[in-house]
């Protein structure tokens, strides 16, 4: 795991712990936030503890929660790293749904890109979406992507698929 720490002006990018599953925990047991992840509903905290074991190994990627300065309070997650096949640093988000539509993702987001830019010069990165969830496309395209094409998406379980929507930079 690493222990890279990122400010922004409401948010503190900081490694998740052991610490954070009853935080995690309220969003990803969350069906509206849920809806359109690849994992489906969670419905026990002990899965999210086994999720945060797997992630604590060094995946190549780096993971993220997102602290609110104002209060302390978990509020989401994302990650960003390098796909050797395709060249691109690949990125996502997940946040709590009464943080939605509060530009919590942008600034996330942003501050992930800017970290891989200034740290291991990155220059491309790309993201995909369930296309149904439009606001997650407004978040790349504000963070400087363009959608490229169509795709699919699939949760792990295989239980739900829909189209998926590529942006890259």
């Amino acid at each position: 795991m690493h222990t890279i720490r990122i400010r922004t002006e409401r948010l503190l990018l900081r490694p998740l712990t052991m610490a954070d599953a009853g935080a995690v925990f309220e969003w990803v047991s969350d069906e509206r936030v849920a809806r359109y992840m690849v994992y489906t509903t969670y419905t026990d905290i002990a899965q999210v503890r086994e999720w945060l074991a797997s992630v604590e190994k060094d995946s190549g990627t780096y993971l993220f929660g997102f602290e609110r300065l104002s209060d302390g309070k978990l509020i989401g997650s994302g990650d960003i790293g390098p796909d050797s096949k395709t060249g691109f640093w690949g990125f996502g988000y997940n946040l709590r749904y009464d943080c939605w539509g509060n530009g919590y993702a942008t600034e996330a987001t942003k501050a992930m890109i800017d970290y891989a830019r200034r740290n291991f010069g990155a220059t491309h990165f790309a993201s995909s979406h369930a296309e149904p969830n439009l606001a997650s496309g407004r978040v790349m395209e504000k963070c400087g992507l363009k959608f490229v094409q169509y795709g699919e998406f699939q949760k792990l379980d295989g239980s739900c698929k829909m189209k998926s929507m590529r942006y890259e930079m």
